[in-house]
């Protein structure tokens, strides 16, 4: 806190010099002035004698038995949050309090306080003797406490005895009308006049004093009642104040028009006694207080509640009690959080988040039933940029469960406030994809799929369990693909999900399992990742994060980043840390290359044919069996987001089908329906004003080419590659350097064959396009046994 200066003030505002005035010699004046009096004199002057009585003896114990020195702990103050750029947006705090210096509070503040609280605040040595005499012979003879004398030094000793108080009892002691309570202050207040000048005092009490409507110290309370600073209080809002501090509660003016009329009564007290003091004219009071309340109440600050980027406040304020690096304890956490006055600067990004939020309003609205969340994050450092939904954070009117708000942080996991998450559906086929171009597949390498699929044999989970499914029926979900021919690159444009299925048998389920692992997926709920033949289609309940997360990895080539969301901290005193990006290479760089090169394909070749964003960028659907969640998952180099949609009430029991969302009907939701339209709309938005940035090329010897029994010349991955991956020159060049590479026994070539022919006795093929002119229309088909594959 800011002590202030050492310069004394005058209750008119002129310095004047530093008076010390013990209070021994101020008794001295109280000759003569009753029996109360004398106790007071013996109790503060005396040692216990057995001559005094009991009822002395206990005070003067009380008097000179507490430790002269009172211990201030520290004042809880608020911690803020800042954007990317600096802005707060939201506040965490156990008391709404900001503490400033004497140079930032107005002298109409500062003169209103002493002239309601203390009058005498600038003569006295701590103990007001005449006021305190007043009240204590009042109330002495009505056996309690029913008049106050407490100077301004007094008043803040209580307020630091029940600020110190570590339980509810010991700050009903700290409040307790006695006189033993009264005559303890004494002795602190002395101790604190040596201590400090005035001026340092006066500042600590208005820092520490509660004004009503939740705000402690009077920088919070001009900010709470007037939308001001303290610096900038006129007169009528420093008498306000003032009238306020002593009945915060009785006067609250966000309580109702009683409170509030209860307050100018108590602001008109104010004026009349600062002009009774000489403090203003006598014509100024008279007119200040012939005008209404001049309130500007503004909402009670703090709170994720309360803030504009809600579900991002939660998670940061999540981030913070979970993780270590923040405290070695919840309860080192949670001070630092809520009483420390620490500054967080964190990820999030105003236009990203703008964008999401605008995009998610545009389809989905909050009174649906239905939600939609999404999370962006940028590749390469993990830092999250945007956390959206479509509903507002916080609770329904009547605590109802449905409604325009949920307490969910819908787009992250249950950990950081979120709920158990939907199925990610087909967006985990890209793991197995990247675990299949790792164990050397090629793009237009594939299978001839069936029309359904039992995973019956050949599935193990990674503690080497046979984890076969001999009853379950695998289908293709609606709109995704059907049986037939499909390659690498067409199996995931269509997102066939039998295909998958014997992709994923084929280069072993616990390799993709452990690719997932690499690129963070662990289940929203925070339990481990299902290990079952379903895997590739997503049976597992994910939050958007966690999946932009992953996906973002691939835009980074392979650079896997923990979503992070706090960039520094700064303590109170402005100490800064920094916090670096927690990543790792999850994936080979030509791996991720790769996969960019096939996803990239779902936009010009796939679900999301015509729904790109203007640049490069990868991405997938998902969409499950019985519609029960969609998702869609994309990325350029520079951001990546996933967006889920599924209905709050369970995903199961009300399935995205037959529904009206946004106030638009649907038959059957799937990934390309809404929330792919959800992604394009919010990364447009986003990325409007960057530049666009390529993704690398994949290395096409490597992963160009590969077989597919019955693949048709139009679906191939890239019709300019020819089975080894080379870019294929002209017809004849091509037959010539193939039938005359030395060494290449066993090739065969075959002329003009019938456009429905095929060689079916090698296992594959390559068939040249109908691209050349008509009189050179005819078909080269190579075949070689040592390209020979299983399928």
């Amino acid at each position: 806190m800011t002590s202030g200066s050492d310069v004394r003030r005058a209750p008119g505002g002129e310095s004047s010099p530093r008076r010390e005035r013990p209070v021994l010699a101020g008794l001295a004046v109280l000759g003569g002035a009753g029996v109360a009096g004398g106790v007071l004199v013996a109790a503060l002057a005396l040692p216990a004698v057995g001559g005094v009585g009991v009822f002395t003896r206990d005070l003067a114990h009380d008097v000179f038995e507490v430790p002269a020195v009172l211990w201030e702990a520290p004042l809880p103050q608020r911690s803020r949050l800042l954007d990317k750029d600096g802005r707060q947006f939201a506040r965490f705090y156990v008391q709404n309090r900001e503490s400033v210096g004497l140079t930032a509070i107005a002298p109409m503040m500062l003169k209103a306080i002493v002239a309601m609280e203390d009058a005498r605040f600038y003569e006295h040595g701590g103990l007001d003797i005449r006021g305190t005499l007043r009240a204590i012979i009042s109330n002495t003879r009505a056996g309690g406490i029913v008049q106050g004398g407490s100077s301004l030094t007094q008043q803040l000793v209580k307020n630091v005895l029940v600020q110190n108080a570590r339980s509810e009892a010991e700050r009903e002691q700290a409040r307790a009308p006695s006189i033993r309570r009264k005559l303890q202050e004494l002795r602190y207040a002395v101790s604190l006049e040596r201590k400090y000048t005035k001026d340092q005092i006066l500042v600590r009490y208005l820092n520490i004093a509660y004004f009503g409507g939740g705000a402690f110290g009077v920088q919070a309370a001009a900010q709470r009642f007037f939308g001001t600073s303290a610096a900038a209080l006129t007169l009528d809002q420093a008498a306000t104040l003032a009238g306020a501090v002593r009945t915060p509660y009785f006067t609250d003016p966000t309580l109702g028009p009683e409170q509030r009329q209860r307050l100018r009564e108590r602001r008109d007290l104010v004026l009349d006694r600062m002009a009774q003091l000489k403090m203003i004219p006598q014509a100024t009071a008279v007119a200040t207080k012939a005008r209404p309340l001049m309130l500007n109440l503004r909402p009670e600050p703090g709170g994720c509640s309360e803030s504009d980027h809600s579900f991002f406040c939660l998670y940061v304020q999540k981030e913070v009690l979970l993780n270590p690096a923040f405290g070695r304890t919840v309860a080192e956490r949670e001070r630092r959080l809520f009483r420390d006055g620490i500054t967080i600067r964190t990820t999030l990004d105003p236009t990203a988040q703008k964008a999401a939020d605008k995009a998610i309003a545009a389809y989905v609205h909050a009174k649906d039933d239905q939600v939609a969340a999404e999370a962006m994050v940028e590749p390469g450092t993990g830092r999250v940029r945007a956390l959206a939904a479509s509903k507002k954070y916080g609770a329904n009117p009547g605590e109802r469960k449905d409604g325009p708000r949920t307490t969910y942080n819908l787009p992250a996991d249950m950990a950081h406030g979120g709920g158990q998450g939907f199925q990610a559906g087909s967006t985990f086929k890209v793991f197995t994809l990247a675990t299949a171009l790792a164990k050397g597949w090629r793009f237009d390498q594939g299978f001839d799929t069936p029309g359904s699929f039992v995973p019956s044999s050949g599935y193990k989970d990674c503690a080497g369990h046979k984890v076969n499914a001999p009853g379950t029926v695998v289908h293709n979900a609606g709109g995704e693909g059907k049986g037939g021919p499909y390659s690498l690159a067409t199996g995931t444009w269509q997102s066939v999900n039998i295909f998958y299925m014997m992709l994923e048998r084929d280069v072993g389920l616990c390799d993709v399992v452990r690719t997932a692992r690499s690129l963070g997926m662990v289940r929203a709920d925070g339990r481990p990742l299902r290990e079952v033949p379903t895997f590739t289609l997503g049976v597992n309940e994910m939050d958007p994060l966690t999946v932009a997360a992953g996906f973002a990895a691939f835009g980074a080539r392979g650079r896997y980043c923990r979503p992070a969301a706090i960039l520094e901290i700064v303590d109170a005193r402005g100490v800064r840390t920094k916090l670096k990006p927690d990543c790792r290479q999850a994936v080979e760089k030509d791996v991720a290359d790769a996969v960019n090169h096939i996803l990239s394909g779902v936009f010009t070749r796939g679900t999301m044919k015509g729904q790109g964003i203007g640049r490069d960028a990868a991405g997938k659907t998902g969409t499950n069996n019985g519609y029960t969640s969609a998702w869609f998952a994309g990325y350029t180099p520079d951001l990546a987001a996933a967006v889920s949609l599924g209905d709050i009430r369970g995903a199961y029991k009300y399935p995205l089908t037959g529904v009206e969302i946004g106030g638009q009907s649907y038959g059957g939701v799937q990934g390309a329906t809404l929330p792919g339209p959800i992604w394009v709309r919010s990364m447009e938005l986003a990325l409007q004003d960057r530049p666009a940035t390529s993704f690398h090329s994949p290395d096409f010897g490597r992963f160009g080419g590969g077989t597919t029994p019955g693949m048709k010349p139009e679906d191939l991955a890239d019709p300019r590659l020819g089975p080894d991956g080379r870019e294929r020159p002209g017809d004849e060049e091509y037959a010539e350097e193939y039938a005359g590479r030395p060494g290449e026994r066993g090739l065969r070539r075959h002329w003009h064959r019938p456009a429905h022919w095929y060689d079916r006795t090698w296992p594959y093929l390559w068939i040249l396009p109908y691209d050349r002119p008509a009189r050179h229309r005819h078909r080269h088909t190579w075949t070689h046994p040592a390209d020979r594959r299983r399928f």
